[in-house]
């Protein structure tokens, strides 16, 4: 993989981990125009390492909230905080649980499968377009939505399928307010990745090639970095409830995908 490819790759992931358009999706798309998926291994290290740089962005924007869970959670007390990390945790099961079970199953969709990218990009922006309908509340995420948003989260592993706009948009149609939707949705998925990044690396099925060392490093600045801004920007758009543009640009781009993978 060349610098300029790994680069472009982590601007891709870093933008649209945040923005409802599929970061695994635009992932694919991009490796094959670039055709920097002859390694079905390296480009699944590669994407590790890209999701766990934006999970650090994560932390990074939301640091006084997660500084306050962490406050709240060591204060050994039922309180708001406490509430809030069992929330996350049942989030988490159905992706869990998904990933441990059908993890072999679904690296099947993370080679190239490009038609499939560009169905799951329609569905994407089906559910924002749906999601952009619904009233605005005050209403915050219940337990009973946590483990429905967990479900969209588990769906979002497909290509195409935005994590955060799936998880968005699932909050929304809820009833969750807005702002509190994008909240809970940045957040629940951080201590999934970083699980994940832990069991690749336990597990000792990533072959990591030395000569992409640089590659990589330069990759994960990049989706650092644009990840910082986009997320920042995200929570501004889905105050102003701006989904429908989301919506539109997916089907856009999920058509180009399609017609790719028949006529390309």
């Amino acid at each position: 993989m060349e610098i300029i490819d790994a680069i472009i790759l982590g601007i891709i992931q870093g933008l649209t981990e945040f923005l409802p358009v599929s970061s695994s999706g635009h992932l694919e798309l991009g490796k094959a125009i670039l055709g920097a998926d002859s390694l079905p291994e390296e480009s699944l290290l590669f994407t590790v390492i890209l999701h766990f740089a934006t999970a650090l962005s994560t932390i990074l924007v939301f640091r006084k909230d997660v500084a306050e869970i962490f406050k709240g959670l060591f204060q050994f007390k039922w309180n708001e905080e406490t509430q809030f990390s069992l929330k996350i945790i049942i989030s988490m099961i159905p992706a869990a649980l998904i990933g441990f079970f059908l993890q072999d199953f679904l690296e099947v969709f993370f080679d190239g499968a490009i038609i499939i990218v560009g169905i799951m990009l329609l569905i994407t922006a089906i559910l924002l377009y749906l999601a952009d309908l619904a009233k605005t509340t005050d209403k915050g995420v219940s337990y009973r939505s946590a483990f429905v948003i967990g479900m969209a989260q588990a769906v979002a592993i497909l290509p195409g399928i935005s994590r955060s706009g799936a998880t968005i948009s699932a909050a929304v149609l809820l009833g969750v307010d807005k702002t509190k939707s994008a909240r809970f949705s940045f957040l629940m998925v951080v201590p999934l990745i970083f699980g994940k990044v832990a069991k690749d690396l336990l597990s000792g099925d990533i072959n990591f090639v030395g000569d992409q060392a640089i590659a990589m490093g330069v990759g994960f600045i990049a989706a650092f970095i644009t990840g910082i801004a986009a997320c920042t920007w995200m929570i501004k758009l889905v105050k102003q409830s701006k989904l429908t543009y989301f919506a539109i640009y997916c089907l856009i781009i999920g058509l180009i995908a399609i017609a790719w993978s028949v006529w390309g």
